[in-house]
């Protein structure tokens, strides 16, 4: 199974995330594109998210991640778009002449979930079945 753990969780919280720069403006083109990559990345790691696969077009960003269920998509995103911005234009100071200076990114966002196969769910199922008896087994062996 490919879930990830916290303490009591077993999870596999994926999604496919689009955002686009502010009015849809063509700005991602070479030295900039690999710069806002390394800084998105670097704000996956900071939160514990990992980025699965990115793609930064001229005029969108597309990425594939899993967030832990701590993390709400929208709170990630607000934290990666605010940081992001503040991180790119002190790379770029030009850019600032976009968006008034003050905004990177547009309002909105697309975001789908990526799912389980059935497969999956039967074998979580299944381990968690047999986990239960094992339990019990070992709480009645005590009595």
């Amino acid at each position: 199974m490919g879930a990830k753990s916290l303490s009591h969780t077993r999870w596999d919280c994926s999604y496919h995330i689009i955002f686009i720069p502010k009015y849809r403006r063509k700005i991602f083109f070479k030295k900039i594109r690999k710069d806002v990559g390394e800084v998105l990345r670097s704000l996956c790691e900071y939160k514990n998210v990992e980025l699965v696969k990115e793609s930064i077009s001229a005029d969108h960003v597309h990425m594939y991640v899993k967030i832990p269920p701590k993390i709400s998509v929208s709170q990630f995103m607000g934290y990666l778009k605010g940081k992001s911005a503040l991180m790119v234009f002190d790379r770029f100071p030009e850019l600032r002449r976009y968006g008034n200076g003050r905004h990177l990114w547009a309002k909105g966002y697309y975001v789908s979930t990526v799912g389980l196969n059935k497969d999956v769910i039967r074998e979580y199922i299944q381990q968690q079945e047999e986990a239960d008896m094992i339990e019990d087994r070992i709480d009645r062996d005590k009595k």
